[in-house]
């Protein structure tokens, strides 16, 4: 009885993923993770120059030279060191409310025609044909942008200061800037599923996609943080262009696991009757073996 349960359970995880893959190649999802990918990276230049605004802006410059700074001198040549280490204090020290603006208003741009392509690529996942006017998908897609970018921008600041602030703050922060950091990750992963196709889906906002997304992209990161703090090299031209192709690469996998997340949600639920399959469900059926 336990063997033929077991190959039933075999066969059923090898439809799942084969379904999985069928689904993932004939709604082109590759073609939009990387649109995607190309539009979030484009955003990365406005990213860094909002975070390093609000860093000066909050009184937190130390927080270049204590944490940020030093992760990137060994890496480069001295004379681009310099010139890295100028534009930033030049940044911190201005870092005013005209130029908060700017970075912000570039930020929203990138990241608003970056929605459009998670809005399409969740319709087609969906199968859902695009009613919404030009106005009203507009105003979602800038909405939705917005929430991205403070979810990012919020994630960033405080992996990056959370270590440095003082008093008990700094016991509590240390410890739990990861957590928080995926708490915002992952309400923008759930506010994009939820939002962003042009019919509300009845979408868990704690399961299985959302559980892979985040799990994957816990991943990435640590393996390109490992490639960047021990293997790269960014004094050569080999290293450097090594370094870009790592970057985009790095991009495009979050890009692709993110479609692939909502794409195994749809699929479950599907499976499912249009019940899905939450975290607790998992959970419980780990415990019940």
């Amino acid at each position: 009885m336990a063997r033929s349960r077991n190959r039933s359970g075999r066969r059923e995880r090898r439809h799942l993923v084969h379904e999985l893959a069928r689904r993932f190649s004939d709604h082109e999802l590759p073609v939009y993770a990387s649109a995607i990918a190309f539009r979030a990276i484009v955003a990365l230049i406005p990213l860094v120059l909002l975070g390093l605004g609000l860093l000066g802006a909050l009184g937190l410059k130390d927080t270049w030279h204590d944490s940020i700074s030093p992760a990137i001198k060994p890496l480069v040549t001295a004379p681009v060191f310099r010139a890295i280490d100028f534009s930033a204090q030049k940044i911190l020290s201005s870092g005013t409310a005209p130029l908060i603006a700017f970075a912000s208003a570039l930020v929203i741009w990138d990241l608003t025609i970056g929605v459009g392509g998670v809005m399409d690529a969740l319709n087609r996942v969906h199968d859902i044909e695009e009613r919404r006017s030009l106005l009203r998908r507009a105003l979602t897609a800038v909405l939705l942008a917005i929430c991205v970018g403070v979810c990012l921008v919020g994630a960033v600041l405080v992996l990056i200061v959370a270590p440095r602030t003082g008093g008990a703050l700094h016991v509590l922060l240390g410890i739990g800037r990861w957590l928080i950091a995926l708490v915002l990750l992952g309400t923008a992963v759930g506010v994009l599923v939820r939002v962003a196709p042009a019919e509300r889906v009845e979408a868990r906002w704690a399961s299985v996609g959302s559980l892979l997304v985040i799990a994957v992209w816990l991943v990435a990161s640590f393996l390109f943080k490992l490639w960047i703090t021990t293997v790269a090299n960014f004094k050569s031209a080999t290293g450097t262009l090594t370094g870009l192709l790592l970057l985009t690469t790095y991009v495009f996998v979050s890009c692709a696991i993110f479609l692939v997340g909502a794409e195994l949600d749809e699929l479950l639920r599907k499976e499912t009757d249009g019940r899905g399959v939450a975290l607790g469900d998992v959970v419980g059926a780990v415990f019940r073996r």
